[in-house]
């Protein structure tokens, strides 16, 4: 029989699972994780297989798509019920119908609203609100290893604390509430600073309470800021989505398929380095003069990827950095950027971005449970020699006291994330092999990540 190949949409991740099927029903999930012989281990379920990382790979095991579970069940004026493979931005836009919204409005349409319950997101935190989609969840259905259906809600808040951060660990998961809000008027502007005039403006902008989301240029040491926040008119009327539509474009069709061009055509890295630079100055400009409003909506932001992904499609990583320590670990990823270049020839062919999220507790793996934290991250076509990058990135990142996202973090040594996560990871692994004792679900990823690094926890003590 011929070896079956998936990839993730990126195209980086690619896995040689024994089957891929896609159930239609909760009653399908539990035949699929009770037949061992028809579905072996590790059982993984995916959405639109959007993840950076291997940790929806089922290697020899049995890939569970659930995109064909899309169903919207149930709008509330405070809440959404949907089944785990429908699509965010579907979601958010069947919301906008009934003047509602989901709280976080992340740049991802794609992401399946059972990945959004369990797994890692990046979105700058709107003024009061948290800025990680798991937070929001708040009933999550399940199917366990055994075949067992298990719900977990707001009156078991540490399984559900737990649960947020399973990456479908504990079972699969075919349904989920989110919290929902009246729909509200947006205002959107930017504004580009020098790495100086950011650290002298950064207090008085935090201050100030917008939401923060960064564009980053280690190359000209510039950083071009988009705030947001909700308009005092709590109703909109005639809201506009062409400063969305515009961003967008230049974010995710036309950066990429440029750095992507030119990567590939011009030879020179002189010419290169040119060009990019010219063009994200244009980039930067084009941002501060048009992607402004008054009466946009924050659904607007989401961007519905291609289901096959294009010569425009792009690749990140991201640490969340404590944001007491933000200007400093940010001049050390500027001089990073700019030495491994000189070293190795090695720049990313895309601007880096960063996210201010507030501090929340509200998941057992949230990269800002400590404290606020600020991002900078890579972005990249993978270009010849991106692995060795982000290799090298990761160990700055740690070594400057940085927290990494499971999904969207590729490369990671246990040692990463043992220093990151440290004793949560025992606490995890208390719940999983609860949940599943057998290791079911378990793959090597996770195996390595987790596992791993919960032995040299046991050791250390």
């Amino acid at each position: 029989m011929e070896e079956l190949q998936v990839h993730n949409w990126f195209g980086n991740i690619v896995s040689s699972p024994y089957v891929v099927v896609q159930p239609e029903s909760v009653q399908d999930i539990i035949a699929i994780l009770k037949d061992t012989s028809k579905h072996p281990s590790p059982v993984r379920a995916v959405g639109s297989n959007h993840s950076m990382t291997s940790c929806g790979v089922a290697e020899h095991g049995t890939l569970v798509d659930m995109r064909k579970m899309n169903r919207i069940l149930e709008i509330r004026p405070d809440a959404v019920t949907t089944e785990a493979g429908a699509l965010y931005i579907d979601v958010a836009q069947e919301l906008q119908k009934h003047n509602l919204e989901l709280y976080v409005n992340l740049e991802l349409g794609n992401l399946s609203m059972g990945s959004a319950a369990c797994c890692g997101t990046k979105d700058a935190s709107m003024p009061g609100e948290y800025g990680q989609v798991c937070s929001y969840a708040s009933v999550i259905k399940m199917v366990t290893p055994s075949g067992e259906l298990l719900e977990i809600t707001e009156e078991q808040p540490e399984l559900l604390r737990v649960a947020r951060s399973s990456y479908g660990l504990f079972g699969i998961i075919y349904e989920v509430t989110f919290k929902v809000k009246p729909l509200e008027a947006m205002s959107v502007y930017h504004k580009v600073y020098s790495l100086d005039e950011f650290d002298k403006q950064l207090p008085a902008l935090k201050a100030q309470g917008d939401s923060i989301m960064m564009y980053l240029n280690p190359f000209l040491e510039t950083i071009l800021v988009e705030f947001r926040h909700y308009h005092e008119t709590k109703n909109p009327q005639s809201p506009t989505s062409w400063q969305w539509k515009f961003r967008n474009f230049l974010w995710s069709t036309l950066a990429p398929f440029y750095g992507y061009c030119v990567t590939k055509y011009v030879p020179i890295a002189a010419i290169r380095d040119f060009l990019f630079s010219t063009f994200e100055r244009l980039i930067f400009l084009g941002a501060v003069l048009l992607v402004r409003g008054n009466n946009t909506l924050a659904t607007a932001q989401q961007i519905r990827y291609p289901a096959v992904a294009t010569k425009s499609k792009y690749t990140f990583s991201i640490w969340a950095s404590p944001e007491e320590h933000y200007i400093s670990n940010l001049r050390a990823y500027f001089k990073f950027c700019r030495d491994y270049y000189r070293v190795t020839g090695y720049r990313s062919n895309m601007i880096s971005v960063g996210y201010r999220i507030t501090q929340d507790n509200s998941s057992l793996f949230s990269y800002s449970s400590d404290g606020p934290v600020m991002t900078f991250d890579p972005v990249s076509t993978a270009n010849p020699g991106w692995e060795g990058f982000l290799i090298a990135y990761n160990e700055l990142c740690s070594r400057l006291g940085g927290v990494p996202l499971l999904n969207q973090s590729d490369l990671l040594t246990p040692a990463q994330v043992e220093k990151a996560y440290g004793e949560r990871i025992a606490t995890f692994e208390r719940y999983r092999k609860h949940f599943d004792p057998t290791g079911r679900l378990l793959n090597d990823y996770f195996r390595k990540l987790l596992v791993v690094a919960e032995s040299a926890l046991d050791v250390s003590a």
